[in-house]
């Protein structure tokens, strides 16, 4: 019986310790499962995922042309810009998509740092900007380039080619090194192209010769231009315009003249009215020109702006060149006073004008000097009073000489001082009363002798 008992409690206790290993044995144990579990799922899908694909083009090369964008007729005489349009229709033939290759940088039909160059060749030309760089042009783009180009004088009219040179570099091949790495290949190439280019049927305008006449500050003249047509084509219904050159004090009056037909070689005159302001200086300032025409075409065209310059002259001024005229207290006299023409062109119908103030009166103020040129002077004669009051001293009167210019324009001088010298009655000495003295002895005698001779008084 004992031995029974010790066996049955032998078997519990193995199982009470059975159930405890599990109880604490357990918790880790499933943690363990769980991440092997994990780490196989895991190594499945990467095993199992397929690599990401990339793209290799087998062929394909740039095909770039250029183009003029807008007008591609030019005139004579002008500078002006020519854009071009540069475009790219290259394709890439073949193309591959497979896992394990790398992607390219860049592609076989794009056309990289591009330079545009343009030359003149056998047109009437000058090219004034240099080759351009305008970068990378990919497939189906179009890139603006821009040249300032000078049309020559002698250009005659017609279609010219112009040559443009690209260069560019693009790549020619792209090895992979194993599964990470690319290996570039590049070739440089350059393509010569022509693009058309028109000179227009126009005239080149030239100035001959320039005449001035009565071109003084202050006042109106003429500009007589002498206008040749210097280019290869004739100009129908032509006009010359005037035109004033920024702040110029010689302003056009009358700035439009008809020419009509304006022949290659031929010379034209146009003859301007001007005005000149008061304060120029004698110098040369300067004026433009330029001829509105219809070519043979029938097109409205100008030709270039042709500047010139004009020789003003100086302002017509007077001065007084006579001594001071004198006058005592209290008297009436006619003053004369010398005017003389200082200025650089004749002033005609001219007319001296005296300003009487206290204390002075005038009744008589004007007087006429006639036709002064340059140099010449002319005399005035007015009639002055000095008030009983005046002050002795010498005055100075202010006065202006009203003329008219070579154009027939009523013109009046800047103020001229007439100087005029106050005199006391005293300063003559005893002159007059040494006079009353001869009078009363004269008188004396003249009744003396009538008394004598027996005659009545």
């Amino acid at each position: 019986m004992k031995f029974e008992l010790k066996k049955n409690n032998s078997k519990e206790q193995n199982s009470k310790q059975g159930d405890l290993n599990l109880n604490t044995m357990s918790i880790p144990h499933i943690y363990q499962r769980l991440l092997i579990l994990t780490v196989s799922l895991a190594i499945c899908c990467i095993v199992i995922s397929p690599v990401s694909a990339g793209t290799k083009y087998q062929t394909g090369s740039p095909n770039l042309s250029v183009s003029i964008s807008g007008s591609n007729e030019f005139t004579a005489g002008n500078t002006e810009p020519i854009a071009l349009k540069i475009q790219n229709t290259g394709l890439n033939t073949m193309k591959m998509v497979q896992s394990g290759i790398v992607d390219r940088d860049d592609t076989p039909n794009t056309a990289k740092m591009v330079t545009v160059s343009l030359e003149a060749g056998d047109a009437p030309i000058v090219i004034k900007s240099d080759p351009q760089m305008i970068g990378d042009v990919t497939a189906s783009a179009s890139i603006p380039v821009s040249f300032t180009v000078l049309v020559k004088d002698d250009a005659k009219a017609g279609t010219y080619e112009l040559p443009v040179t690209l260069s560019y570099t693009y790549l020619a091949e792209a090895d992979q090194q194993g599964t990470d790495s690319v290996s570039y290949r590049y070739n440089k190439k350059e393509i010569n192209l022509n693009i058309p280019f028109t000179v227009k049927p126009s005239i080149t305008l030239d100035i001959a010769d320039v005449q001035t006449e009565s071109l003084n500050a202050g006042g109106s003249g003429f500009v007589t231009l002498t206008l040749k047509n210097s280019g290869n084509d004739s100009g129908f219904n032509a006009v010359a315009k005037l035109l004033r050159k920024d702040n110029s004090p010689v302003v056009p009056v009358d700035s439009t003249i008809y020419i009509g037909k304006i022949e290659p070689g031929t010379e034209s005159t146009a003859k301007f009215k001007v005005s000149v302001s008061k304060d120029a200086e004698a110098q040369s300032y300067p004026l433009s020109v330029r001829v509105d025409y219809k070519n043979s075409d029938g097109e409205n065209l100008s030709t270039q702006v042709k500047d010139f310059g004009v020789q003003v002259g100086s302002k017509v001024s007077f001065s007084v060149t006579s001594a001071p005229a004198t006058i005592n207290v209290g008297q009436k006299k006619v003053i004369e006073v010398q005017y003389k023409n200082d200025g650089s062109s004749p002033a005609y119908s001219t007319e001296a004008r005296i300003s009487a103030v206290d204390p002075f009166t005038s009744n008589d103020d004007l007087a006429y000097l006639g036709d002064l040129k340059p140099g010449e002077s002319g005399v005035a004669k007015f009639e002055v009073s000095a008030s009983s009051d005046a002050t002795v001293k010498t005055y100075g009167l202010d006065s202006e000489v009203r003329y008219r210019d070579a154009l027939d324009n009523s013109q009046i001088s800047d103020t001229i001082k007439v100087p005029v010298t106050v005199e006391s009655t005293q300063g003559m000495g005893p002159l007059p009363g040494v006079i009353v003295v001869l009078l009363i002895l004269g008188g004396g005698y003249y009744l003396y002798s009538k008394r004598r001779s027996g005659n009545p008084v």
